[in-house]
């Protein structure tokens, strides 16, 4: 049985006719850059998942930008972040010309550990973006603890979480802003490029706005430095047709989770552990095999896809090497690195697939 790692095209086809529906009605209405598809997307979205006030970007790494210009951050700061995520984590940092910092993850969780946080704060630290990893929430309590014990700025990275929540609140409401991805791949996926930026600061979210469309808030009157970072009409037209889906789409992810929870039994696999303090949306279930490599190939002849997500850490980049990290800087997120594969977890598997990926794991 062919069990892929993603197949996007599942999704897509039941959703053809009313995704056609609704970029026809956008085409033929001109509505291409912001305007009334985007508007109400930003309102179903805050309605759906609980934020107040939502806006809409053009990919996922845009609202990160946006939001690390509103925190101030530029040359001399530095801004705390995981070194085992993907790279937009800390684009932000150095598009502002701040300086990322690196601290070590959690064993279990894949997220920021708050004691290697604790300890990476210096007086130059201003800022902190955490990454709820694979839909699993970071732990909040103890990393905002930080924050305020040093005044520092929190930005969430949010865009393998949404829907998840922390001790009842969403994900992106606990700091000072949360960002998301719509990327095709994510939970819930645009057919493109696409973002979000959420604030429980009506400030922070008056300023988004402005910076989102070239500092301006009146056309040809620009305020303060902003940028190019509207969403798409058709991209807020197809997220208006796939959302309503994301609610059910996530209960199947983490059933399918809890099967794999409850079914694979092979010997030295770290499984992916499940806090008390906030369950996950799982956009990834990763687990972790000292012979990754060798149970990856084994998988590929059970014909089950696979993949590595992430298997370079951050500070082990070419692109930031100028921060002198070498190996053995971050031991938790380089073994994550080198031990971690995920599996297959899309809504549309089948029960028998989902069988077939456990037996193949036990098999190895």
């Amino acid at each position: 049985m062919k069990v892929p790692f993603l197949d996007l095209s599942l999704q897509h086809r039941g959703l053809r006719e009313a995704a056609l529906a609704a970029l026809t009605a956008t085409y033929d209405a001109n509505r291409f850059c912001l305007g009334r598809d985007v508007e109400d997307f930003e309102r179903n979205f805050g309605a759906a998942l609980g934020y107040p006030r939502v806006l809409g970007m053009n990919s996922g790494t845009s609202p990160l930008h946006v939001a690390c210009m509103i925190a101030g951050f530029g040359p001399g700061d530095e801004v705390i972040t995981s070194p085992f995520t993907f790279i937009s984590s800390a684009w932000g940092i150095s598009y502002t010309g701040a300086t990322p910092v690196f601290a070590d993850i959690e064993e279990g969780t894949f997220n920021l550990d708050p004691a290697a946080l604790a300890a990476a704060v210096t007086p130059r630290t201003k800022g902190i973006i955490i990454v709820h990893l694979f839909g699993q929430p970071a732990r909040m309590d103890e990393i905002l603890a930080v924050a305020r014990r040093h005044n520092l700025v929190v930005i969430e990275d949010c865009a393998q979480a949404v829907g998840a929540r922390y001790r009842g609140t969403p994900v992106g409401l606990l700091g000072d802003a949360g960002t998301f991805s719509f990327y095709p791949t994510k939970n819930l996926g645009a057919c493109g490029e696409g973002g979000a930026f959420v604030s429980r600061h009506e400030d922070w979210q008056t300023r988004a706005r402005h910076i989102r469309v070239h500092g301006s808030d009146r056309r040809y009157h620009h305020e303060i430095i902003g940028g190019n970072f509207r969403m798409d009409g058709f991209q807020g037209a197809l997220l208006n047709v796939k959302l309503p889906h994301l609610a059910g789409w996530t209960v199947r992810r983490q059933a399918i989770a809890a099967r794999y929870l409850a079914g694979i039994r092979l010997s030295d696999t770290i499984l992916p552990v499940q806090p008390e303090y906030a369950q996950s949306v799982f956009h990834q279930f990763t687990l972790r095999h000292p012979r990754r490599d060798a149970l990856r190939e084994h998988l590929a002849r059970h014909e089950v896809g696979t993949d590595l997500i992430y298997p370079v850490p951050l500070h082990l980049q070419k692109c930031y090497a100028g921060l002198a990290r070498g190996p053995g800087s971050f031991p938790v997120a380089e073994r994550a690195a080198a031990d971690c594969v995920s599996l297959p977890i899309f809504p549309e598997l089948t029960e028998a697939q989902v069988d077939h990926v456990i037996s193949a794991v036990n098999a190895f």
